[in-house]
């Protein structure tokens, strides 16, 4: 099944409803069951799962954070003149949060009363809730600073680290916490103690992270295959070797997509194309082998049975792996 949507594709998800739904340059979120829903006046800058219900929750440079079902749009926050760069939610807290230039925003869809703002020092870039949705992680200049989401009045934990942090994740258990770079690398730390973790030998920027196989596996994008992390055990990756799986000299890997309790991979590449991978078995498969403009959204169904896919040009498509 593809799609030409003629707008950059921002992101691409499966919804609860287990449907793709697709993000776009052009301000409108696409179904693959057919529905349009006209979300944000200007582009999604960003996308993410509400945190329970089916639809897609997403950020545009209109200043609003919406929901989007194939009934509609729903808008959930309005921050006029600021751009929302990312969102995130926690099924676990019920919570929402989205950033706007330096500030981070949490809001709690069950209590409209309920609002905290978080200001920083420089931009926030990406922002990741802890597996309780407790605590939210900021990457933004100098490193990644640390806010429990419902405490009005706090401190952040600043875990530093010198460069431009833009993207984030937490791993599965909580005890660690990764970034990607604006230079061609990673950086992680155990959380418990702030110790660093320096994660390199990238030939290209990291733009996609991901966490699979029960936690033991972190893969990410900005290599010639997909490398994968292990992070088994108390020290997580500290002194351990990547690994890189569909290793192709032709092309960069620019997204990643996994599930948490499966072993398959998927990812999109530079020049369009798009495979899936089992890590226990090696197995490649190829799921779009025509080339074309540079896969920019990428994912994987919750059974890891199908991968939807989107690039530059508004490309799209959802390929079953067989």
């Amino acid at each position: 099944m593809t799609f030409s949507f003629d707008a950059y594709v921002t992101a691409a998800h499966f919804d609860r409803a287990g449907r793709a739904a697709f993000a776009l340059g052009d301000g409108t979120v696409r179904f693959e069951s057919g529905e349009s829903v006209e979300a944000h006046d200007g582009a999604v800058l960003s996308a993410c799962l509400p945190p329970k219900g089916e639809g897609l929750l997403t950020g545009g440079d209109d200043g609003r954070v919406v929901l989007s079902t194939p009934a509609g749009a729903q808008e959930i926050a309005s921050l006029p003149g600021k751009w929302i760069e990312s969102v995130a939610a926690s099924a676990e807290s019920g919570l929402i949060a989205f950033a706007a230039g330096r500030e981070l925003h949490v809001r709690d869809p069950a209590d409209p009363a309920f609002a905290r703002v978080f200001a920083h020092e420089k931009s926030a870039a990406d922002i990741a809730f802890d597996p309780k949705g407790r605590r939210i992680a900021v990457a933004t200049y100098g490193g990644v600073w640390l806010w429990y989401a419902r405490i009005a009045d706090q401190k952040p934990v600043i875990l530093k680290w010198a460069g431009s942090h833009i993207a984030t994740c937490w791993s599965p258990d909580g005890k660690f916490l990764v970034s990607a770079m604006q230079e061609n690398q990673l950086h992680g730390w155990r959380v418990a103690d702030e110790k660093n973790m320096r994660m390199g030998g990238y030939p290209s920027k990291v733009r996609s992270l991901a966490f699979m196989s029960k936690g033991a596996l972190m893969a990410t994008s900005g290599a010639n295959g997909a490398v994968c992390w292990p992070f088994a055990g108390a020290t997580g990756p500290m002194g351990k070797q990547a690994a890189e799986i569909g290793y192709d000299e032709a092309a960069m890997t620019t997204r990643i997509a996994a599930r948490l309790d499966r072993t398959w991979l998927a990812a999109g590449l530079d020049d369009g194309r798009v495979w899936a991978a089992d890590v226990t078995g090696e197995r490649l498969v190829p799921l779009k082998s025509e080339k074309g403009a540079a896969i920019s959204a990428l994912a994987m169904s919750p059974d890891a049975t199908r991968v939807a896919w989107g690039d530059e040009d508004g490309n799209a498509g959802v390929s079953e792996i067989a």
